[in-house]
């Protein structure tokens, strides 16, 4: 395996007892090396085009929490995005917003296959290792991909401080969404927002959760609401108590 490879994710709390499973896909904005910069400044850097700002910090803390594993990318979007399709024309982003990524543009066949190869796919390989294993173990697992998203897009406000998207089965999303609204009454909570579900964002969901025939969902953090410990302490609290009410609905739903 190669050091780009090695490099490329990072699964801790592999043996974590929490029927929960952590995935957090756009977890960093570190370009590797080789790329430089990007061409691109420090303010976009580190801003949201190149990773989910809040959301690994808010997944760490879950998995704490939780005892849950937690699998995150450790390389920018900007480099490949992990919750796209090979197919999909924001793979390898060239333009994010407003902002045009030209070293992205006219890439050959082979880097784009290195990146595919060394970044990609051992993410994906490392989930699917380890949702295998717990298989194996007869242990339950409930998929659980961790975004954040910025407060404003194209000019257009997103009111929402949490966004829910679900796979081809709702139901384990729906008994979340409503488990936050039973604990915070009044909170405003996106339905497939500010995406829409099965719409091309959703590939880690669709491939590991719907794909397994697991429990799974996504939850979207507008970032400015876990920028700082104290909102990472609010959402990471909120989240790991409400995921268990969902669960608890599902199982008994399931044994009537």
């Amino acid at each position: 395996m190669s050091g780009a490879e090695q490099n490329s994710v990072l699964v801790t709390n592999a043996r974590g007892q929490s029927p929960f499973v952590l995935v957090c896909d756009h977890a960093s904005n570190r370009i590797p090396a080789p790329y430089g910069d990007l061409g691109l400044s420090m303010t976009e850097r580190v801003s949201h085009i190149a990773w989910d700002p809040g959301a690994l910090a808010v997944s760490r803390a879950l998995s704490i929490r939780l005892d849950a594993p937690l699998i995150q990318s450790t390389v920018s979007r900007l480099i490949i995005d992990c919750n796209r399709d090979l197919n999909a024309p924001d793979l390898i982003w060239t333009l994010s917003e407003n902002t045009r990524i030209a070293a992205n543009e006219n890439l050959g066949a082979d880097e784009r296959q290195f990146r595919v190869d060394h970044y990609h796919r051992p993410f994906h390989a490392s989930i699917e290792t380890l949702l295998e294993a717990r298989r194996h173990a007869n242990r339950e697992s409930i998929l659980v991909c961790m975004h954040s998203f910025t407060p404003v897009y194209r000019g257009v406000a997103r009111p929402w401080p949490i966004g829910l998207l679900h796979g081809l089965d709702p139901r384990f999303t729906a008994a979340l969404r409503d488990a936050l609204a039973a604990d915070a009454p009044g909170l405003n909570i996106g339905w497939n927002q500010p995406y829409a579900a099965l719409s091309g964002v959703t590939l880690t969901l669709e491939k590991h959760g719907d794909g397994r025939g697991l429990e799974a969902t996504m939850i979207e953090l507008r970032n400015d609401e876990i920028l700082e410990p104290v909102g990472v302490d609010l959402w990471s609290g909120r989240l790991a108590h409400c995921l268990e009410a969902a669960r608890r609905v599902r199982r008994e739903s399931m044994a009537v």
